[in-house]
C-alpha cells in the first residue's frame, strides 16, 4: 500500500489551491479530490434533515461508506494527496452535534462503521492554519464558490477542528496568513517529498 496523505484546515484556507498547485508541479503524486455529489443527491432524494438524529446517522453512514470507497482507491498508488481525508469524515460525524449543543450517541449507532473509517486514516495530516482574517479575505476573493456555511464553521466547527487535530502526533501545522498561494503550494509540496523521502529510506 502506497502513502496517503491529506491537507486539513479551515474552509477557504487554501486547501484546494494547495492541491491544484501540487498536481501542476508533483505528477507523481495522486491527487484524491472530494467528490461528493451523488452522496449530496441522495441525502435529497431521501428527503434526510442533518438535524434529527435519526437522518443524521443515515446521513453520516452514506459519507463514512463513500469515503472508505474513496480511500480503497487511494490506496493502490504510490503517493496520495487527499483535499479532506477520512479524518475529517470522523471528526464531523463525532463533532457536528456538539457544535450545535446536541448530546448525540453517535458513537454507539455508528460504531462499525466508524470502526472500518478509522482503519483509512493517513499516515501524516498538514493542517493549514490561517487567522480569522485572512480566512475571510480569502472567502471573499473566491467568487467561486457561496460558502453559505463559512460563519457557522469559523464560529462553531473550527475551534473544535483545532482541538481535535493540532494535538495529533501525525499532524503538521502550516500558517499560511503571509504566504501567496504559490508559496503555499510550495510548502505543501516539500512536506511531501520529506515524507516520501523518509519513507524510502527506511
Amino acid at each position: 500500500m502506497g502513502i496517503i496523505l491529506s491537507l486539513q484546515g479551515c474552509m477557504a484556507v487554501g486547501k484546494t489551491t494547495a492541491v491544484n498547485y501540487i498536481r501542476e508541479n508533483a505528477q507523481y503524486v495522486n491527487i484524491s479530490y472530494e467528490e461528493n455529489d451523488d452522496v449530496i443527491n441522495e441525502i435529497k432524494r431521501r428527503k434526510l434533515d442533518k438535524n434529527k438524529f435519526s437522518d443524521y446517522i443515515e446521513i453520516q453512514r452514506l459519507w463514512i461508506n463513500k469515503e472508505i470507497e474513496r480511500w480503497e482507491k487511494a490506496k493502490e498508488y504510490e503517493c496520495s494527496l487527499m483535499d479532506f481525508g477520512a479524518e475529517e469524515i470522523e471528526f464531523y460525524t463525532l463533532n457536528y452535534p456538539k457544535s450545535m449543543g446536541l448530546d448525540w450517541d453517535v458513537e454507539s449507532k455508528l460504531k462499525s462503521e466508524l470502526d472500518k473509517l478509522r482503519e483509512c486514516m493517513p499516515e501524516c495530516i498538514l493542517f493549514l492554519d490561517a487567522s480569522e482574517g485572512a480566512l475571510r479575505v480569502h472567502k471573499e476573493n473566491d467568487k467561486t464558490r457561496s460558502r453559505n456555511f463559512f460563519e457557522y464553521y469559523l464560529e462553531h466547527l473550527l475551534p473544535l477542528k483545532k482541538k481535535w487535530f493540532l494535538n495529533k502526533e501525525n499532524v503538521d501545522v502550516l500558517n499560511v496568513d503571509n504566504l501567496s498561494a504559490k508559496e503555499v503550494g510550495m510548502a505543501v509540496k516539500n512536506w511531501i517529498d520529506k515524507i516520501c523521502i523518509k519513507n524510502e529510506n527506511q
